[in-house]
């Protein structure tokens, strides 16, 4: 056996392809089995999958990078839970393709954004950020005040997204340029329906100018949703000790 085993390793390229068998065999083991079950990722009271707008604002969070210099996972260290709230729950990440995990922190983590802040501090954040950090190092954003949001592909962007098993509703696909509006503009006829589909979403004008729904409203919609549906005192209170 000994014998054979110092055969093996005078054949490089043997000795690869045998390493790559056995790392592919214990992967699969490991990996497999989650695809075929339903609670690897534990229901959270308070995830929802995004509305239309702030599906649009992700997508400007994506574009324009932000997820280069912020991270959106606390971990659980003393020192992070500390500074930005309760750490980070695989649940929160199981409606995002791609998750915004990151690893970089020009700026803090915006796990725990949502609320923190007002809209108005959001959009002078954005428009300028020196106005209110003076040390900040990020560029300016203001144009995105300027750009309408794009509705015309709003219902394709909700169907991709179930495809990868996000539970949109046909309704909801259906309705999804129209929910994209009627969530920044409180008084429009849609917005009870808007409300009715989409349950503890924030239904009001993000960027201060009711005549136009931009990208400045999808992002700063995104941004004040991030962390803010899950009340963290009853979950800690619920959870099994074990996992507190």
């Amino acid at each position: 056996m000994w014998k054979f085993h110092r055969w093996f390793e005078r054949h490089s390229l043997i000795l690869v392809v045998g390493i790559l068998v056995v790392v592919s065999i214990g992967g699969l083991v490991q990996i497999t089995p989650l695809f075929f079950i339903e609670s690897t990722i534990e229901e959270v009271e308070g995830v929802r999958p995004y509305t239309p707008l702030e599906l649009a604002g992700r997508e400007v969070y994506i574009r324009e990078g932000c997820y280069v210099c912020h991270s959106q996972m606390v971990r659980p260290l003393r020192d992070e839970v500390e500074r930005y709230g309760h750490y980070s729950l695989a649940a929160e990440s199981m409606y995002d393709h791609p998750f915004q995990w990151g690893s970089k922190r020009t700026g803090p983590d915006l796990a725990r954004v949502g609320g923190r802040y007002s809209d108005e501090w959001h959009r002078a954040h954005l428009e300028n950020p020196r106005s209110v950090v003076p040390e900040s190092v990020m560029p300016p954003y203001a144009f995105l005040a300027r750009a309408d949001v794009n509705t015309a592909l709003m219902g394709n962007h909700l169907r991709a997204n179930r495809f990868l098993r996000v539970p949109y509703s046909d309704e909801q696909v259906a309705s999804a340029a129209i929910d994209a509006r009627a969530q920044a503009e409180p008084l429009n006829a849609h917005a009870y329906d808007f409300e009715q589909r989409y349950p503890g979403a924030a239904v009001r004008d993000f960027d201060g100018n009711p005549q136009r729904v931009t990208e400045m409203d999808a992002l700063i919609a995104y941004l004040q949703m991030l962390g803010a549906g899950i009340d963290f005192d009853t979950y800690q209170a619920e959870a099994p000790e074990n996992t507190r």
